[in-house]
């Protein structure tokens, strides 16, 4: 064969296997490691005679003698893969013609596919066109495919080259690089490399998406592996199976035996199903059962398009009783139909009436044949509703906006995204989470990999037993094939490998103090085989637990052999809590240069709460056997025995070392402090998804502990860093399993009357009760609410508290707890979130609260579905009743799939909890259907588009930027020429056909964000424009417009509409999002630069502002109107959420007088800082051009009064519903600072009193109006409460000037008569150069007995503050408290008179 002959057909070979993701340097090392063991068998027979091996060992160990990979004519690339890494597996060797690519069906043969691109990207394969393709030849289950076959389209002309598709498209930010560097033969081969080429092995065969670009992008990003790392979500095996239909589908959680592979000693690793993790395989059985209650045919939970969303009853505010125009398009008429009906009319009535105008005659018109869809939206009314009643319709009200709806009939509705019966009969899987992690994904060693480290290692093991001569030569390469197995396996080495290492030789790879030193031990073969036969025994264990540990799809026994144990209750073993801590792997170098004395903190907790002291290890230093590790081998035992765990306890296992001090002289290293700094954490639960107790050895990645991290923690081990330490522990083993059943509820558990405590038992009851937050109970508040637990059911919304004070959640206290949760009310759903924080873990008791919430609304769902997508945080297990609980409403209602979709997408960037919120994910993209998924893969393609477009003007210079952003937008174009529509992530309702590119702007801000113009796929409608940010995490802007649109739905329910204006914002990714754009909105920079460079010192710009757009005297007082109301809204909500950093760039106001904040960066008190001072020093903004508006001038008027008024109204709404906020901020994991009880409502003796110097020397009054006239009106809130008075002054209106003209600077002084010892006197601070002062404060009186109330009189007077202790009487009166009633609050206003006129109530 000639030398251009050979390379021909090595770079065939070659394309071959770089179809299957391998490089040439992979295979090569590989190849090399084979022929040197080949070389070397060759030279020990040469060697030696031809009798020297047994007759067992020489049929144990077949010879040899020719290359792994011979040079022939191309074969297919599976084969090729099998002769390449086997090596002494000769059934690996056996070649099957004629097989094909396995990537698709040979039915496509298309660049595009119909399964989702960028979501489920591709993994599942025609499952029939494999079946066909198999009886055609392809291995037998024995010998299965490549864990996941490429996906690259097949040419029917060549079946073995593999062509890269054409299809613009682009999975993931991560995208495999197809150009690989290439290998010369003259590299040096080393066993530290050859992980690197298993770990690339093993993991392009799983990157599907080699070929796929964007608009012919030729560069990808690479995914970067891992060369030991299990993945967050296990690769799966794709074995050919026939269409399954629903009766098929599996009922037991035990994944299936399908095939096996035997290596060299003898056994044989199993291939497991998909489902390999038994808690994933019972998940899915689950979500089975779920899917089949809401079939395809079920048409009221399977609309397949969006529907409007409705109001709640107490929120129609609008258009109630009133007449209504409506404007209704039809293509059964040219013209559009505009005609008025009552507010209250059901949507179907509407529809009757619009086809009263078309038909003469409607007896044969079935009004449910149409619907009714909104102008500009691809959202539908449902006919049932009345008009006022949805969303759309009080927006259209609330901003005078035209209400243009559009008549169609139902058969002509689109209705692509509804499930089918093919979505019906597809089985459950994980497989469409796969990709879905905007990270690199991380692999484990596969089955065909780790045989080839098994065959090395069993070859280096035999040379050894065999080996008379050089025997530290076969030491060497013994221990470098067991580090190179070690290695793929975590870089573990157990206790068993150490012992058998160490009954070898030191070697240059391996230098420990406790090797074997006599050398001559090792002369007997017997010895030698004892010691392969430990290691063996030892690599084996090993590789059974990684299979266990990381889900590997292979395992060393098949699953269906495992026997079934004797079970024993958890309430019964009185054993202690023990296991056995062996050693943290994978210590980093730089761990052993910069720390000493490593221990670990053991506790055990439940509920964040512990149970018991924490157990700590002895300190030691890092060892190096093969790789750094600290080894303890330690027992930790806890002082609680195992019937005294509750249910969901968990073990929090925290690293902590000393941190050496700085190289110098040996006194500076002695003065200095050293810290001892906590490294990293795990934590996992003690009772599995089974309820059963933990067993046996485990191995668990800690989390690196950072600062600020929040509460909540992951019980799931951290594989997914590549440098993670990993901790091995041992817990006991029994011949019986010990298992947490639930206890039934106890018989007994009275309620009584609240009112047959005593007095003093009920008012301390009645305080705690009414504590806004269960963290703020004291010690003393949790005995007194357990001990009163019988009394408390009067108050519903209370259970909280209460469950919050139970001493233990253990097994023998659970009947009580239960049966106090089954006599409880039922609470509403606002109260309901409390129940699913983190502090209540126990499954009963969230079963509960979900089974109370689950008759809430799909609009209110939606409004807390948020904090409930962050609540599956603090769920145990994968499968759980409020999972089960979403994923039910998401399959009836596509809104609220859509944005779970989004929100479960963006928790994505958790790396702790990632890998529960991908399983969620992919159940519920599995529930969803394949036209939905179709739908969320174009949405996520066309946000990485966006994406990378924002990045690439954000970093290009200012003056190139516009045609930058031009250039990118072509990429947007060319998205919508191969999907016709798609819909934005922020509404699903916004359905989108193109982008007018000449309509698009950025903005000039920090993050550069861009303005975006899209083509409403409505012909009626208007361009949809909406912000794209990239590079903030909007994930905060979304939590605080949220809580806001919370506050504004509150006050409307209150009676109270504070005009807010309400818009979405929604995260997409780490750091990008959309926001949507408000029309016909300037910040209050802009509308101030209209009136010059000091446009923002003048009080006029935004009245003058407000009269240009609003010119006639109506239009101007109601826009002032609206700017009063949406600004009180607007101080109360920034000043409730502490939100920072607000200036006239971050302000807007609508050209209606709305006005409302934008971009909230810094929230809940987090200001912005110069060094040490703050920038935001006011509690929230209020600007003196704001008050010209509401003033309608310089001065103050009556009109700011009614401002000050309507803050506080809301404010106090707000106050009363505090304990929702804290339980959605709770929920999120924050730390909140403003939902606590005033400070003046807790120091009554102390707040409101200003200690006077002089406060015995009587002031001097220098002037008064004249007696006996009206000298203004004070406004008082008086209470009399638990013995406490407390008088609120509010408003002054009508003071007199003073003698010259000018106005007074008057504050209140006020007296609690009688008072001879003039002690009760309480005074406000001054107000400045105003006959209308505002003040707000509360004076408070203490020890008043309730019988001396009515025998008390308030004397008040107002004074003037002057100069030289000159203070003038304004006015005073009486007012008598004998008709105050104790627990009511009195507001009204009091009239201000003089000395001689009739002051007195």
């Amino acid at each position: 064969m000639s030398a251009a002959q050979t390379q021909n057909d090595q770079e065939q070979r070659w394309g071959c296997l770089e179809s299957l993701g391998l490089s040439q340097r992979e295979l090569v090392l590989a190849e090399a490691l084979q022929m040197e063991y080949d070389a070397l068998a060759r030279h020990r027979q040469d060697k030696g005679p031809a009798n020297t091996l047994p007759p067992e060992t020489s049929k144990s160990s077949p010879t040899r003698s020719e290359p792994s990979m011979p040079r022939r004519v191309p074969s297919p690339p599976w084969n090729n893969l099998q002769q390449g890494v086997s090596g002494s597996d000769p059934m690996l060797n056996h070649v099957q013609p004629g097989v094909s690519n396995l990537s698709r069906s040979s039915g496509e043969s298309h660049g595009f596919s119909k399964e989702p691109r960028y979501i489920l990207d591709e993994w599942e394969s025609d499952l029939e066109g494999t079946a066909q393709l198999l009886s055609k030849g392809l291995p037998s289950l024995d010998e299965p495919p490549p864990p996941v076959p490429p996906r690259n389209p097949v040419s029917q002309n060549d079946p073995f080259i593999v062509h890269q598709s054409s299809a613009p498209r682009d999975v993931n930010l991560f995208t495999p690089e197809v150009d690989q560097p290439k290998l010369s033969f003259g590299d040096t081969l080393n066993y530290d490399n050859l992980n690197d080429s298993l770990s690339k092995l093993n993991g392009d065969w799983l990157s599907p998406n080699r070929s796929r670009r964007v608009n012919g992008d030729k560069s990808g990003k690479a995914v970067a592996r891992s060369n030991t790392l299990p993945p967050q979500v296990p690769p799966r095996t794709y074995l050919p199976l026939q269409k399954s239909t629903r009766s098929q589908r599996r009922v037991s959680v035990d994944p299936v035996s399908l095939g096996s592979w035997s290596n060299g000693f003898g056994y044989e690793l199993f291939q497991l199903s998909e489902e390999r993790d038994e808690e994933v395989a019972a998940f899915c059985h689950i979500l089975d059962l779920l899917r089949s209650a809401y079939p395809c045919n079920d048409y009221s939970k399977n609309a397949g398009f969006v529907w409007s969303p409705c109001v709640a009853q107490d929120e129609l505010q609008q258009g109630l009783g009133v007449s209504i125009k409506v404007t209704v398009y039809s293509d059964h008429f040219r013209e559009p139909l505009t005609f008025s009906c009552d507010g209250s009319s059901t949507i179907d009535l509407l529809i009757y009436q619009t086809l009263c105008y078309v038909h003469d005659d409607l007896d044969m018109i079935d009004v449910d044949d149409y619907l009714m869809k909104i102008c500009g939206q691809a959202e539908f009314l449902k006919n049932n509703q009345t008009l006022v009643g949805f969303e759309y319709i009080q927006q259209c009200l609330k901003f005078d906006w035209d209400i243009q709806l559009i008549l169609t009939k139902r058969s002509s509705v689109n209705m692509e995204l509804a499930r089918t019966t093919e979505d019906d009969d597809t089985p459950s899987t994980m497989n469409h989470s796969i990709l879905l992690q905007e990270r690199p994904i991380k692999q484990t060693v596969t089955r065909e990999a780790l045989t080839l480290l098994l065959d090395t290692f069993h070859n280096e093991a035999e040379s050894f037993l065999l080996s008379e001569v050089e025997l530290p030569l076969h030491v060497e390469r013994l221990v470098q094939s067991v580090k190179a197995l070690c290695t793929s396996l975590a870089a573990v080495e157990t206790p068993d490998i150490t012992a058998a290492l160490n009954q070898l030789p030191a070697c240059p790879c391996r230098l420990q103090p406790k090797v074997q030193k006599d050398v001559s031990v090792l002369a007997k073969r017997e010895n030698r085989a004892a010691i392969v036969e430990k290691l063996t025994a030892a690599i084996l264990d090993l590789v059974e637990l990684y299979c266990s540990t990381f889900n590997a799809n292979f395992h060393t026994m098949p699953h269906s052999s495992r026997s079934t144990a004797p079970i024993q209750e958890a309430g019964m073993v009185t054993n202690v809590l023990s296991f056995s801590v062996y050693a943290a792997h994978r210590i980093p170098i730089t761990w052993a240069a910069s720390y000493e004395n490593f221990f670990l903190s053991c506790s055990l907790t439940h509920g964040g709460v512990e149970l018991c002291a924490p157990q700590h290890t002895s300190k030691q230093s890092v060892s190096k056997y093969l790789f750094h590790l600290v080894v303890w081998d330690q027992r930790v035992c806890f002082p609680i025995q195992i019937n005294q765990l509750p249910r969901e306890s968990q073990l929090t296992v925290t690293l902590y070392a000393t941190s050496l001090p700085p190289p110098g002289g040996a006194e500076e290293k002695s003065k200095q402090k050293r810290s001892i700094e906590a490294l990293g954490w795990v934590t996992m639960p003690l009772f599995n998804f089974r309820h059963v107790l933990t067993c046996g050895r485990k191995l668990l990645g800690f989390w690196p502990s950072t600062p600020g991290s929040g509460n909540a923690r992951s019980s799931t081990p951290n594989f997914s860093q590549p440098d993670s330490v990993i901790l091995q522990v041992d817990f006991p083993t029994s011949s019986f399993e010990v298992r947490f059943s639930t206890p039934a509820p106890a018989e007994f558990s009275p309620q009584y009357e609240f009112s047959r405590l005593d007095q003093l038992s009920q008012r301390q009851l009645h305080d705690v009760l009414h504590k806004k937050s269960l963290f703020w109970l004291t010690p003393e508040d949790r005995r007194l609410l357990w001990e009163k637990r019988y009394f408390c059911h009067v108050e519903a919304s209370r259970l909280p508290l209460v469950l919050a004070s139970a001493p233990s959640w253990e097994w023998a206290c659970l009947p009580d707890i239960y049966a106090l949760l089954r006599q409880w009310g039922c609470m509403n759903h606002l109260d309901t979130l409390g129940l699913l924080n983190a502090t209540f873990p126990d499954q009963e008791c969230r079963r509960t609260a979900v089974q109370w919430m689950d008759s809430i609304s799909d609009p209110e769902l939606l409004d807390f579905l948020p904090q409930l997508v962050q609540a599956l945080k603090y769920e145990c297990y994968l499968d759980s009743h409020l999972v089960r609980f979403l994923l039910r409403r998401a399959i009836g209602d596509v809104r609220i799939a859509h944005y779970l979709f989004w929100l479960l997408k963006d928790t994505l960037q958790d790396s702790q909890f990632s890998v529960r919120y991908q399983y969620l994910l992919a159940a519920l993209l599995c529930c969803s259907g394949r036209g939905l998924r179709d739908e969320f893969d174009g949405q996520c393609w066309l946000v990485n588009i966006l994406a990378k477009v924002a990045q690439r003007v954000r970093d290009s210079s200012p003056s190139s930027r516009q045609a930058i952003l031009r250039e990118g937008l072509e990429e947007v174009k060319q998205f919508f020429s191969v999907n016709s529509t798609c819909r934005l992530p922020l509404n699903p309702g916004l359905l989108v056909k193109g982008i007018n590119i000449q309509s698009c702007s950025y903005f000039n801000s920090n993050a550069v964000p861009l303005k975006l113009s899209f083509q409403n796929q409505d012909p009626l409608g208007d361009n949809i424009n909406v912000i794209f940010k990239s590079g903030d995490d909007l994930r905060q802007d979304m939590l605080t417009l949220q809580i806001i649109r919370i506050m504004n739905k509150i006050w409307i329910q209150e009676g109270l509409d504070m005009r807010m204006v309400i818009f979405r914002c929604f995260s997409t990714g780490r750091g990008r999002g959309m926001v949507e754009m408000i029309p016909n909105a300037e910040t209050l920079r802009k509308i101030q630069v209209e009136h010059g460079v000091t446009g923002s010192f003048k009080d006029r710009p935004l009245a003058d502002w407000l009269q240009k757009h609003n010119p006639t005297e109506d239009e101007y007082e109601k826009a002032v109107e609206n700017f009063i109301y949406s600004c009180a809204g607007c101080c109360v909500a920034t000043y409730i959420l502490g939100i920072c950093d607000r200036h006239n760039d971050n302000i807007m106001l609508k050209s209606s007088g709305h006005m409302f904040h934008i971009d909230f960066g810094k929230f809940l008190g987090h200001a912005q800082m110069f060094g040490n001072i703050k920038r935001d020093r006011a509690p929230f903004v209020f600007t003196s051009d704001m008050a010209y508006v509401i003033n309608g001038g310089d001065k103050p008027s009556s009109r700011f009064h009614d401002f000050v008024d309507l803050c506080c109204e809301a404010y106090n709404l707000i106050r009363k519903h505090a304990h929702l906020f804290l339980n959605l901020l709770g929920l999120c994991d924050l730390i909140y600072t403003f939902f606590h009880p005033l400070p003046r409502d807790e120091r009554a003796g102390s707040v409101g009193t200003v200690v006077n110097a002089l406060h015995n020397k009587p002031a001097d009054v220098s002037w008064a109006p004249v007696p006996g006239t009206v000298a203004g009106e004070v406004k008082l809130s008086i209470l009399y409460k638990s013995d406490k008075l407390f008088i609120m002054v509010m408003h002054i209106r009508g003071l007199q000037p003073l003698q010259d003209g000018t106005d007074p600077d008057p504050y209140v002084k006020l007296y609690l008569l009688p008072d001879p010892q003039k002690t009760s006197k309480r005074k406000t601070k001054a107000a400045r150069r105003t006959c209308n002062p505002t003040y707000n404060e509360m004076l408070v009186y203490d020890k008043i007995p309730r019988g001396d109330l009515q025998q008390r009189t308030i004397h008040l007077r107002v004074l003037s503050e002057g100069a030289f202790w000159e203070n003038t009487l304004l006015g005073e009166t009486i007012i008598q408290l004998k008709d105050l009633t104790p627990g009511h609050r009195w507001v009204g206003w009091h009239q201000l008179g003089t000395r001689g006129s009739d002051i007195n109530r």
